[in-house]
């Protein structure tokens, strides 16, 4: 007889993960054909109306447009300069170069709600009023350390010598860096950007200090939580959200996997 083999604690382990992850997500898209507003099983039947109901309410696509302008703004801006600061640490010797990688990191380490509140005290007394434009300079803050560490891990995945040759060959450091190092690294940058926008259209807490009258699409959400009939149209769109957020992810990781079979490969 052979013997029966109980899986491993490590397989355990990542079955429970991924249950307590995706099976919230699964029953939240669920629940989003539910054609009832109460949230509860047995469902009371099958229905797309609350998803034709979303592109009918100019408030949420308000909302999706500030969320979208704020996203594709703050994640260029924080992927260019994370460029700048992966390439000051990877590829030079700086001095002070440990303090200023504990400053970058700052942002991945407090909480978001501190530091709402902290821009929110600064932006008062320099005088920037609560915006569109005070949400996204937040937003950059904390998506530079991302941009930072992907484009990081990409330069340190393959030799200077390359922009050293280019130079060797007549080109310039900065001719160098847009004609070698900026094209290998290309997947690496879209990564980063694809992420930093994720982030940037996902997050509440910093928005809600800072954005004003200018809601942002986790803020419009939130706040119509308070109404049980709109219940299932947030739900609705939470849906599509969490879908097109996952297919992001997804994405940007197989950028980044792509990335470092490329070096391995040259």
């Amino acid at each position: 007889m052979s013997k029966l083999k109980f899986p491993s604690p490590g397989s355990i382990y990542f079955v429970v993960v991924c249950v307590l992850l995706y099976l919230p997500i699964f029953l939240l898209i669920i629940f989003s054909f539910n054609d009832a507003t109460a949230l509860v099983f047995p469902l009371k039947g099958f229905t797309l109306k609350w998803y034709g109901k979303l592109f009918e309410n100019r408030e949420l696509l308000r909302a999706v447009g500030n969320s979208v302008s704020i996203g594709l703004g703050s994640s260029l801006i924080a992927t260019i300069l994370g460029t700048m600061g992966a390439i000051a640490v990877v590829r030079f010797k700086l001095p002070g170069r440990s303090a200023f990688l504990a400053v970058a990191a700052l942002p991945l380490v407090i909480p978001y709600v501190i530091l709402g509140v902290s821009l929110l005290v600064l932006f008062n007394e320099i005088g920037i009023p609560l915006s569109a434009f005070a949400a996204g300079t937040a937003h950059v803050i904390i998506s530079i350390p991302y941009a930072m560490l992907i484009v990081a891990s990409r330069l340190a995945g393959f030799p200077d010598n390359l922009e050293e040759a280019a130079m060797d060959l007549g080109a310039s450091y900065w001719g160098a860096l847009l004609r070698v190092t900026i094209p290998i690294c290309f997947p690496a940058l879209l990564a980063a950007f694809l992420l930093c926008f994720t982030m940037s259209f996902d997050e509440y807490a910093i928005a809600s200090f800072l954005v004003g009258t200018d809601a942002t699409l986790p803020v419009y959400l939130y706040s119509q939580l308070r109404f049980p009939t709109r219940l299932p149209m947030v739900v609705a769109l939470a849906a599509i959200l969490m879908t097109v957020t996952m297919a992001v992810m997804l994405f940007t990781e197989w950028l980044r996997r792509a990335g470092q079979a490329s070096t391995r490969k040259a």
